[in-house]
């Protein structure tokens, strides 16, 4: 069974250890998501990032316990930020290792396809003026209903 660590924070991602934690294996391979001076042809200053919080947590470490069990790979690292993430941050940092390249690249385009896909991470564009836009390809909270005018 591979090493799986999961976590989301609301601080810069920490540096990498430059020793590594993969040992022996033949195979390791570091993803990290930037954050573009651009979203949806607009210069923006960063992204915002909100999330469910008990939900986002729980749906990350699931995605990641998946990639362990349909991958050849012995260990795998993910940190996701949340809040303001300024334009040239990484907000996402993703470390998997393997006896194989093959089976280390295929997990991480699986992987991230499902977080984007799976986990309750919703990200804004923010403007140099403070207002914000629904970024590209982000999906946006559950909003609840307005109240009804006759209350």
């Amino acid at each position: 069974m591979p090493r799986i660590e999961t976590r989301i924070v609301t601080h810069a991602l920490p540096p990498i250890d430059e020793r590594g934690t993969c040992g022996m294996e033949g195979a390791e391979i570091i993803f990290h998501g930037r954050v573009r001076n651009t979203e949806a042809g607009r210069t923006i200053v960063g992204l915002e990032y909100e999330h469910y919080e008990e939900m986002a947590e729980s749906a990350l470490s699931e995605v990641a316990h998946e990639a362990g069990g349909r991958y050849e790979i012995d260990e795998l690292v993910c940190i996701h930020r949340v809040g303001m993430v300024p334009a040239g941050a990484a907000s996402l940092r993703v470390q998997i290792c393997s006896p194989h390249r093959r089976a280390a690249l295929d997990a991480m385009d699986w992987f991230i396809s499902e977080i984007k896909a799976r986990v309750p991470i919703w990200k804004w564009g923010v403007l140099d003026d403070g207002s914000r836009f629904p970024a590209e390809g982000g999906r946006l909270p559950l909003e609840p209903p307005a109240p009804s005018p006759d209350r």
